[in-house]
C-alpha cells in the first residue's frame, strides 16, 4: 500500500530528499541525556527578540481567538515606509523560504528550469523539483557564485535564477555592482530572486541597497526574513519586494493567513528596534572575529563570511567531528550536502557559547 501511495505523487516529489533543518536542542537532550547544550547551528539570533517585538506580542494575545489580518496591512505598511516601495509591491510569507516556494509554483512547469549556483541554498533545488521543474546548478567559484556561470545557464526555457547574497552555507558575497549587472543584462522571460536572507549582516549603505533596482528591473524579486537579524525565527515571517505586478501574481498562490497574528505584531515592532538591531550586528562582529581568531589558532581555515556564521574548513571528513561535538552537548551544522564534506557551519553565538564551541571542536581534534 504504502508503494502504491508513493507512485501515486508527482515525478518531482517522488524523487525529493527532505531538506533537513539543524538538530533541535530537545531532540540531543532525548538521545544523549545531556542538559547544558549550545546550539550553533540554524544562524539563529543568540540574543533572541528586542524588547519591542516581546511587548507586541503580549499585546497582541488576547486577540488569539480571531483570524489574522490576511493582508497584514500593518506589516506591508511598515516595510513599504521604510524601503520607501508601496504596500502593492511587497508579499508577506511564512519565512522567506515560503516566498521562495510561491515563486516557483507561479512559474515553473516540467517543461521550464531554475537556474542556481554550486553550494547554494539547498531550497532552491528542492522548490523547483517539488514542481517537476528542471534544476540546473551553474557550478561556483570560489564557494560563491559565478554570475558568468549562471548566464551562461540561462536558456529560452529559463524562468527563474537564484541568487543568495551573502550565501549560505557559505557566507560569500558579491559586489552589488555585479549583481546589478547581471539582472540588467537577463532577458524579459526570467525572473532573478535576489535572496537576502542576510542583508542586514552584509551592512551595504543605503546607496547600495538593491531595493532601489526595482524601479528599473520588473523581473527582479528579492527575498528577506525576521528570522535572522531580528530573532523571530520561530514565528516564521519574511517578505518579497518586487513590481506590483509580479507581486500581484504571488499573492494569487499565496495562502491566506499565511502569517500569523502574533508574527505580524512582532515584525513590525522589531522593525523599528534599532537599538536591538545594532546589538545584534555588534554581537555578530565580535564572535565573527572570536571564532576566526579561534580557527587561527587551531591552523584552521574558513570561507570568510559576510552573515551570522562561518564554514570553517576541518582538513578531514566534518561528520565524525559534528558527530564529536553533539557529545559534548555543542551542535553546529554538517554541510555535505552542499558539497562541502570537509566543513562544518558555524553560526554565531554569544561570547560563552562561542568560547564553548571553540573548547569543544580542540578537545574533539585533540582526541582524534
Amino acid at each position: 500500500m504504502n508503494n502504491t501511495i508513493h507512485q501515486l505523487a508527482i515525478p518531482g516529489v517522488r524523487r525529493l530528499i527532505p531538506y533537513k533543518p539543524g538538530k533541535p536542542m530537545d531532540e540531543l537532550e532525548r538521545e544523549l541525556g545531556l542538559a547544558d547544550i549550545v546550539k550553533l547551528a540554524s544562524n539563529e539570533n543568540p540574543l533572541g527578540p528586542g524588547a519591542k517585538a516581546l511587548a507586541a506580542i503580549q499585546a497582541a494575545l488576547p486577540n488569539l481567538a480571531l483570524y489574522p489580518d490576511g493582508s497584514g496591512f500593518q506589516l506591508k505598511q511598515a516595510l513599504a515606509d521604510k524601503w520607501n516601495l508601496a504596500p502593492d509591491q511587497i508579499t508577506l510569507g511564512n519565512g522567506s523560504n515560503e516566498i521562495l516556494e510561491l515563486l516557483a509554483r507561479a512559474f515553473l512547469t516540467p517543461e521550464l528550469e531554475a537556474v542556481f549556483s554550486q553550494h547554494a541554498f539547498a531550497v532552491y533545488p528542492l522548490v523547483t523539483q517539488a514542481v517537476g521543474a528542471v534544476g540546473v546548478e551553474a557550478p561556483a567559484a570560489g564557494y560563491g557564485h559565478d554570475l558568468q556561470a549562471m548566464a551562461q545557464a540561462v536558456t529560452a526555457n529559463t524562468r527563474l535564477v537564484f541568487i543568495a547574497n551573502p550565501n549560505n552555507p557559505t557566507g560569500t558575497e558579491l559586489p552589488q555592482s555585479q549583481i546589478q549587472a547581471f539582472v540588467a543584462a537577463l532577458p524579459a522571460h526570467v525572473i532573478c530572486v535576489l535572496d537576502e536572507a542576510y542583508f542586514e549582516f552584509a551592512g551595504h549603505p543605503a546607496a547600495e541597497d538593491s531595493v532601489r533596482w526595482l524601479d528599473h528591473y520588473p523581473n527582479l524579486v528579492i527575498t528577506r526574513t525576521f528570522s535572522k537579524a531580528y530573532g523571530l525565527a520561530g514565528l516564521r515571517v519574511g517578505y518579497g519586494l518586487s513590481s506590483p505586478a509580479l507581486a500581484d501574481i504571488l499573492n494569487r498562490v499565496r495562502q491566506p493567513f499565511n502569517n500569523n497574528s502574533l508574527a505580524l505584531a512582532a515584525a513590525a515592532a522589531a522593525l523599528d528596534d534599532h537599538v536591538h538591531l545594532q546589538r545584534t550586528l555588534a554581537n555578530n562582529a565580535a564572535g565573527m572575529s572570536q571564532l576566526t581568531d579561534g580557527f587561527k589558532a587551531m591552523d584552521l581555515e574558513w570561507i570568510p563570511s559576510a552573515g551570522n556564521f562561518v564554514s570553517v574548513h576541518l582538513n578531514r571528513d566534518g561528520l565524525p567531528v559534528y558527530e564529536a561535538l553533539l557529545r559534548q552537548g555543542v551542535i553546529v551544522r554538517p554541510v555535505a550536502n552542499y558539497g562541502l564534506p570537509q566543513h562544518l557551519r558555524v553560526s554565531i553565538g554569544t561570547p560563552g557559547e562561542n568560547a564553548r564551541f571553540l573548547t569543544a571542536l580542540s578537545e574533539v581534534f585533540a582526541g582524534c
